[in-house]
Parts: C-alpha cells; structure tokens; sequence
C-alpha cells in the first residue's frame, strides 16, 4: 500500500504541473470568464486528492487543504533571453495560484463516492471485509451533507445527489449481507454481495 500510494504523490505532483501551467497562462485574466473551460479538469484533481487522503486518513480532505497545494512559488531571476544567475540576489519569488471553488470542489466529492465504492469491491474480493463498513460510515456522512445542500446549491450538485445515494445503498446493502452471512460466503464469491440489484426511484427528493 505504501508503494501504491508513494507512486500517486508522483502523478499528483505531475498534475499539479499542470495546474501550475494553466495558473501562469491565466495570470492575471478573470478566472470566471475561464472557469467552464477547467472545472472538469479540476473535479478530477479534487476526485483523485479525495480519494488518496481518505486511503490515508479514512477521512474526507478539507478545499482549504487542497487549495493550499496549489500555490506554488517559482524563482524569476527577471532577465530574458539569457542565462539565469546562479545568484539568489538577482531573483525574486514569484507566487501562482489556482483556486478550487466550493463546486469543483462538491463536484469531485460526488465523484469520489463512486471510486470508493469500487474500493469496496476490491476489498471484498480480497476478502478485506473491514473496509465496506468504513466506508459506509464515511459514505453515510458525505451524502447527509450533499442533503442538506439539496436543491439550494448548484443544479449539477443536485444532479450527483442521486447517484450518490445509489452507490451507498449499494455499499450499506453489501454491508448488510457480510453482517448477516460474512461467515457462510465463501470468500471467492464475496465480491458478488456488490452484485444485488438495488431498487431506487425514479425521482429523489431534491432533484428537480
């Protein structure tokens, strides 16, 4: 695990290469006239951030803490067209930033509740039958937090809220299942408690 998680700093690091690329192309432009243009971009950051802290932590990583890894300080030694100085007198610091908004940010939790579902497969079929349970606990307490939300915030924080609860009544119902039967499944055929169908209306509450 250790490895795995050594080896997601690297490619989290690369994107935030990335991101501090577009900050310096944006500097000094209105970042909402831009914003469409990179907010899929940056729920996918939020996603894949989310998803390495609560493997870490077991807990869901705050936008403040995720905001602060994306200001970046690079060195400008203010001359073009030659050679920097190896003087850190001739340099200045100079800071780039790009926010995550409070959407990106709900957007890229949304999303994260799907790849931890899929976390819980994982886990079962290898017959960790501890994880299902941590996660729905966790998974309990995001979606009470997208409800209060409800239909107050953005149309497309709505929108998630029903896929959202479809994968923690999957993961609640497998949860059920292990608590019941864990002991008289065989541990090959764990996995399968993901595969019961689960029954949801239509319509939810709060979506309109």
């Amino acid at each position: 695990m250790e490895e795995i998680l050594t080896e997601s700093e690297v490619k989290l690091d690369g994107v935030r290469q990335k991101i501090l690329q577009v900050a310096q192309e944006l500097s000094g432009e209105d970042m909402h006239q831009f914003h469409r243009a990179i907010t899929t971009g940056l729920q996918e950051y939020v996603e894949a951030v989310s998803f390495q802290h609560f493997i870490k932590t077991r807990s869901l990583i705050s936008m403040d803490e995720i905001n602060k890894e994306l200001v970046f300080t690079t060195e400008d030694s203010g001359k073009e067209n030659k050679t920097p100085s190896l003087d850190a007198q001739d340099k200045h610091l100079v800071t780039w930033k790009l926010k995550v908004t409070p959407v990106d940010y709900l957007l890229g939790v949304a999303d994260l509740t799907g790849e931890l579902m899929r976390m819980c497969i994982n886990s079962v079929g290898n017959g960790d039958i501890d994880t299902p349970f941590e996660v729905s606990q966790f998974l309990r307490q995001v979606y009470d937090g997208f409800s209060f939300i409800g239909n107050t915030g953005p149309y497309e924080v709505s929108k998630k809220l029903y896929t959202l609860k479809q994968s923690l009544a999957k993961v609640e119902n497998a949860c059920y299942a292990l608590k019941v039967r864990g002991s008289e499944i065989p541990k090959h055929m764990l996995a399968d408690v993901f595969s019961v169908k689960t029954e949801m209306p239509d319509q939810e509450e709060g979506i309109s």
